[in-house]
């Protein structure tokens, strides 16, 4: 008698649950996803087409709508790619180098996560303000910050930068400078080091890292409306869009621009998924032909 067929199924399948508790935990996880996540999601797509397509269309066409959306694209496409590069030097310099004030310079990294975006949106404002620190030079230079694009980019790339930093900094600690050191040693550049060792060991979570830093600069709203002054078809990106409508009772069009952010999450959703199967696929080919490594060695 084989002693396998008196061991529980759920002992063999790593678990000590019961099938009743999991099958209820199952439960509770697709029910509060379908209650946060995709009743929200469903309300927002409903309203915006509950007088049909030509009124949706219609809000869609709206010149503000539109001077919006490129706002916020235009936002994204700056603070994304300076954000880019802040944080891979930031994972660099504390992952691979022990200094005076390490600890310190992590604690700046997270910081936009412990401050109140509004409270990030307000610093500005005292900073570059007309009546702040700097408010009487730029004025004098005509240079304006706040209330302005410039203010909106600065704002976003602020409540943003931890992102691409904190995805980058466990990686490159777990990965240590062996390989780096070795290829300095064999003669590589400081450049090609880092392009043809650091970059290659980094890219998924560093691809990982400039999606969820997209997203958010996306839909970033708290900095972004102390900064910004609401004047529209100028400094409201897509979210301040939508509030402004919807205060103004226009709930169809207010809606249909929530829909357009709604789709740029589900696109960068699918995207992240995307990457996240690539990166497994990788991992699993790369376990599948270490073991034949010694053996084709040997030949």
């Amino acid at each position: 008698m084989s002693s396998s067929k008196k061991i529980p199924s759920r002992v063999q399948a790593g678990t000590t649950e019961s099938t009743l508790v999991r099958w209820l935990l199952t439960g509770l996880a697709l029910a509060f996803m379908a209650l946060f996540l995709l009743l929200p999601l469903a309300a927002v797509f409903t309203e915006a087409l509950r007088n049909g397509w030509g009124a949706y269309l219609e809000a869609l066409k709206d010149p503000d709508a539109w001077a919006a959306v490129r706002l916020t694209l235009l936002t994204a496409a700056v603070a994304v790619p300076l954000n880019l590069v802040f944080g891979i030097a930031a994972a660099w310099c504390i992952a691979k180098y022990e200094f005076k004030g390490k600890a310190f310079l992590t604690t700046l990294v997270d910081l936009p996560f412990s401050v109140s975006p509004v409270v990030a949106g307000l610093i500005y404002v005292l900073v570059f303000g007309a009546q702040g620190w700097l408010g009487p030079w730029l004025q004098e230079h005509d240079i304006r910050i706040v209330f302005a694009v410039p203010g909106i980019i600065l704002a976003t790339v602020f409540v943003t930068f931890p992102f691409i930093a904190r995805e980058l900094i466990p990686l490159m600690q777990a990965q240590g400078n062996d390989e780096e050191q070795a290829a300095i040693v064999l003669g590589a550049s400081g450049w090609q080091t880092f392009w043809y060792v650091t970059l290659p060991n980094i890219k998924w979570g560093l691809i990982y890292g400039v999606i969820l830093c997209n997203a958010r600069a996306m839909g970033e709203f708290g900095a972004v409306s102390v900064v910004s002054g609401h004047i529209r078809g100028q400094t409201n990106t897509m979210p301040l869009h939508v509030e402004i409508l919807y205060n103004e009772y226009q709930s169809v069009a207010a809606f249909a621009v929530a829909s357009l952010l709604a789709l740029l999450a589900l696109v960068t959703l699918a995207i992240k998924s995307a990457v996240e199967w690539r990166h497994e696929r990788e991992l699993k080919n790369g376990a599948e032909l270490s073991p034949e490594r010694p053996a084709a060695a040997t030949h």
